[in-house]
C-alpha cells in the first residue's frame, strides 16, 4: 500500500504490535542497514504508525510522534492471523532510488511476517497446552465442577483473545426448548445481567444451541448481519459482534454449551474450532466425573446403611436358639447380597419348639422388610397361644393390610412338642419341608395354603405328625433347589433329599449343624462359581 502513515489505532487489529514479537533491535538495525546500503529510507513502524529505531549495543525504541514519510511512501504490512502487527515503510522521496529498495523492503516484510505468525502460532499453542494442562489437573484432584467450568471459560477467552462469554447447562433429561428459561447458568464473564436472565434464545428455533448439542463448533462471525440471530438489535446492545459455540457432550449425552464472545468482527481459524471443542470435552468430563463422585458418595453412604441393616438382620436371625431335651436344632442363612428376604426363627411358645422359614419375593433391601415385619407380626400372634393355622392366618391378614398385590412371602410354621413328638405344621405356599426317617423315607410336609399377603380372607390348614427318635426334619427355601450348574440345570429337590440320606447313612450320628453345612458344600459342588441368584435358608432338627 502507498500513501501517508496510518492514524494510530487504525492498524490495531486484534490488539498486538511488532513490538509483541521483538526481543532486541535486530530488525529495526536491518532496515537500518538496507537504509545506509540502499540509499533510502527504509524504517520499521509499529501498529499504530510508530517508528521504531536501535538503540544501544541490542535495544530499540519507539518515537513518538513518528515524522511523515512523505507523499508516495511504501507501507508494506506485517500480518499475522489476517491482522496487521506494523510494517516496513519506504519513504515517498526515496522510491525513485530504484526498484531495489522497494523489493528489499517486500521481503523484509514477508520474511519478519512469516517469523512473526510463527512465534505466534508457538504461543498460542503453548498458551494452549498450558489451558489443557490446568483443566486436567483440576479433574484429576476432582475440584468442583463449578471451580472447573469458571476456570475453563477464563482461559480459553484469554488464550482465543475474545471478550466475554457463558457456559450454561440443560435440564437433565429435558430436550431443549423453544425458549433458554430453563438453562442452568454455571459460569460467565463480561456479560450483562439482562443478556444471560433473558430467556430469548440468540438464533431462530435455537439453532446455534441445537448444532452445538449434536456436536458441531458453531460460528457467526458477524452477528450484526447473520440471518439466523433472532434479535439484531438485542447483540447490538450488548455489544457482540462474532460469536462460537461448541456442545457440552459426554459419551453422545448431551450436557451443556460454552458459548464466546467478541466486541469486533473476528474470524475464527481451525485451531480456535478445535481448542474450543477440546475445552468443551474438558468441561463434559468435568460434570460427569462430579457426577459419579456424587453417586459414587451416595453408593457408600447407602453400603453404609446397607452394613448396619445386615448387622440387626443378622442379630435378628442369629440369636441363641431354644434348647429342649431331645432335640439337636440348627439353622443356616446365606443371603445373596448384603441383607435378603429369606429368614428363619426358631423360639420357645409354652414349652413347645416353634420353627418357622419364610421367603419373601425377591431379594435385597425390599424383601428384608417385607421378612421383618412377617417374622414380627408371626411371634405376635404365636405367642398368644394360638394354633398354627390361625397363627398364619393372623400373620396373612396383618401383612395384606400393609404389602402391594405383588409383594408377597411363602412361610411355613411348625410347633414341635419334645415330650410327644406331636408336630403340628401349616405352609403358606412355601417349599415343601420334609421329615426323613430313620428307615430311609421320608414324608412330605406341605399342607396349608396360599403365599402371605395376596388375599386377605385366605384359609389356611394345619396338620399334625408324630415323629420318632433319628426322624430328621428339614425345612429350606427355594434359593437351594433352584440354583443352578454351568449348565442350566437346577440343584432340585432331590439331590437335597439325597445329601441329607448320603450324610446320615454315612455318619448315623451326625447333628444338626453338620447336615446344614453338607447341604450347602453339596450346593457349592453343584453349581461351581455360578453366581448365586437368590437367597438359601437351611433349618434343621434332630430327635435323638
Amino acid at each position: 500500500m502507498t500513501g501517508t502513515p496510518p492514524e494510530p489505532g487504525s492498524l490495531h487489529g486484534r490488539g498486538r504490535s511488532i513490538v509483541d514479537f521483538m526481543s532486541d533491535g535486530s530488525l529495526p538495525r536491518l532496515c537500518e542497514e538496507l537504509s545506509r546500503l540502499s540509499g533510502a529510507q527504509i524504517e520499521l513502524r509499529d501498529a499504530r504508525g510508530r517508528r521504531i529505531v536501535p538503540e544501544g549495543e541490542a535495544g530499540w525504541r519507539v518515537e513518538e510522534p513518528a515524522p511523515g514519510l512523505g507523499d508516495g511512501a511504501l507501507l508494506v504490512p506485517l500480518v499475522v492471523q489476517d491482522a496487521p502487527i506494523g510494517h516496513i515503510a519506504l519513504a515517498g522521496g526515496e522510491r525513485s532510488s530504484g526498484e531495489g529498495a522497494e523489493r528489499a523492503v517486500r521481503l523484509v516484510a514477508q520474511v519478519s511476517a512469516e517469523f512473526c505468525a510463527q512465534e505466534s502460532a508457538l504461543r498460542h499453542r503453548v498458551q494452549e497446552v498450558e489451558l489443557m494442562y490446568r483443566l486436567s489437573a483440576l479433574l484429576i484432584r476432582a475440584a468442583e465442577p463449578e471451580e472447573v467450568l469458571r476456570v475453563a471459560l477464563a482461559l480459553v477467552l484469554e488464550v482465543m483473545e475474545l471478550d466475554a462469554g457463558s457456559i450454561v447447562l440443560l435440564p437433565e433429561n429435558h430436550p431443549l426448548a423453544d425458549d433458554e428459561a430453563a438453562l442452568v447458568l454455571k459460569a460467565s464473564k463480561n456479560l450483562s445481567r439482562e443478556w444471560l436472565t433473558s430467556p430469548l434464545p440468540l438464533s431462530r428455533d435455537r439453532e446455534f444451541d441445537r448444532l452445538a448439542i449434536q456436536g458441531q463448533v458453531v460460528v457467526a462471525e458477524d452477528l450484526r448481519t447473520d440471518p439466523r440471530v433472532l434479535h439484531p438489535d438485542r447483540v447490538a446492545a450488548e455489544g457482540l459482534a462474532s460469536a462460537i459455540s461448541a456442545g457440552l457432550i459426554f459419551q453422545g449425552r448431551p450436557m451443556g454449551v460454552v458459548r464466546l464472545y467478541s466486541r469486533s468482527p473476528r474470524r475464527f481459524s481451525l485451531a480456535d474450532k478445535l481448542l474450543l471443542r477440546s475445552v468443551a470435552e474438558h468441561s463434559a468430563l468435568a460434570l460427569e466425573q462430579a457426577r459419579l463422585l456424587k453417586i459414587q458418595a451416595e453408593e457408600r453412604r447407602m453400603q453404609r446403611q446397607l452394613e448396619m441393616a445386615r448387622g440387626v438382620q443378622r442379630r435378628m436371625l442369629q440369636r441363641a436358639r431354644p434348647s429342649f431335651d431331645g432335640l439337636d436344632i440348627w439353622a443356616r442363612y446365606e443371603p445373596c447380597y448384603a441383607i435378603g428376604g429369606d429368614f428363619y426363627d426358631l423360639f420357645d411358645v409354652g414349652g413347645r419348639l416353634a420353627l418357622a422359614i419364610g421367603d419373601a419375593v425377591g431379594n435385597g433391601i425390599a424383601a428384608a422388610l417385607l421378612m421383618s415385619g412377617v417374622r414380627s407380626s408371626l411371634r405376635a400372634h404365636a405367642a398368644r397361644g394360638l394354633p398354627a393355622e390361625s397363627v398364619v392366618e393372623l400373620t396373612n391378614r396383618a401383612m395384606c393390610l400393609d404389602s402391594l398385590e405383588s409383594e408377597f412371602v411363602t412361610l411355613w410354621y411348625a410347633e414341635l412338642d419334645p415330650q410327644t413328638r406331636r408336630l403340628t405344621y401349616c405352609s403358606a405356599g412355601h417349599e415343601p419341608p420334609f421329615v426323613l426317617h430313620g428307615n430311609g423315607t421320608h414324608t412330605d410336609l406341605s399342607e396349608g395354603g396360599l403365599v402371605l399377603g395376596v388375599i386377605e380372607s385366605s384359609a389356611f390348614e394345619q396338620r399334625s405328625i408324630t415323629l420318632e427318635p433319628g426322624d430328621t426334619l428339614v425345612a429350606y427355601t427355594d434359593g437351594i433347589v433352584e440354583a443352578r450348574n454351568y449348565e442350566g440345570a437346577q440343584f432340585g429337590r432331590a439331590r437335597v433329599i439325597e445329601a441329607v440320606r448320603h450324610l446320615l447313612a454315612e455318619a448315623p450320628g451326625a447333628s444338626a449343624s453338620d447336615l446344614c453345612e453338607h447341604l450347602l458344600w453339596s450346593l457349592r459342588q453343584y453349581t461351581g462359581l455360578q453366581a448365586r441368584l437368590d437367597d438359601v435358608t437351611i433349618g434343621v432338627v434332630r430327635l435323638r
